[in-house]
């Protein structure tokens, strides 16, 4: 097996390992007031699976192959730290907010520092980035597009659940902050 797909294996089991200890780790230090998130978390892990899925099984055959396999290699590698490096500084900002479920934890506040006095939703976008990161060093453009269509239904629809909860239990500090900040690219989206 080349090595470099045994390398991009590697970084996504220990980025599932990542993600699942901090998961763990962040149960056991918040107190939930109300929670609500419509299934949307499943939907998110049904997308993303479905994307690992057709993007690795499509990049397993030539179809959509691109032969500039060490340069998209390490393009891919560095989109890969990049989003990491915005998902843990957006983690370490939130504290104690950070949830996996649409959540209100107790004595919820709106934090705008960081990557979050411009975007909304840093850490999703770090995540967005490494699974694009991860079909990129594919070194497949079927694969990328397949990844990011999937990946893109699951966290359009996490976005929508968690800001409609948000402006429900927060209000208008919540809206007003919308009107201040994007989505996930600064001043475009």
């Amino acid at each position: 097996m080349n090595t470099k797909i045994v390398v991009i294996i590697i970084i996504a089991y220990l980025y599932g390992i990542f993600e699942y200890y901090i998961s763990f780790r962040q149960r056991k230090k918040i107190k939930v007031v109300s929670k609500d998130d419509k299934g949307s978390l499943w939907v998110l892990s049904i997308s993303i699976t479905i994307g690992y899925l057709l993007s690795f099984s499509v990049a397993a055959t030539r179809i959509g192959r691109i032969y500039h396999w060490n340069l998209l290699f390490a393009l891919g590698i560095l989109i890969i730290i990049l989003g990491f490096i915005i998902r843990i500084i957006s983690i370490r900002t939130l504290k104690q907010y950070f949830t996996y479920s649409v959540t209100k934890v107790e004595n919820h506040e709106i934090i705008e520092t960081g990557f979050y006095k411009f975007i909304r939703h840093p850490g999703y976008l770090g995540q967005i980035l490494i699974f694009i990161g991860l079909t990129i060093s594919l070194s497949n453009w079927i694969a990328v597009i397949l990844m990011l269509l999937s990946i893109l239904i699951g966290y359009l629809n996490r976005i929508r659940v968690e800001e409609n909860f948000l402006i429900e239990q927060i209000g208008v500090k919540y809206s007003d902050y919308q009107m201040r900040t994007k989505k996930l690219i600064p001043k475009i989206y």
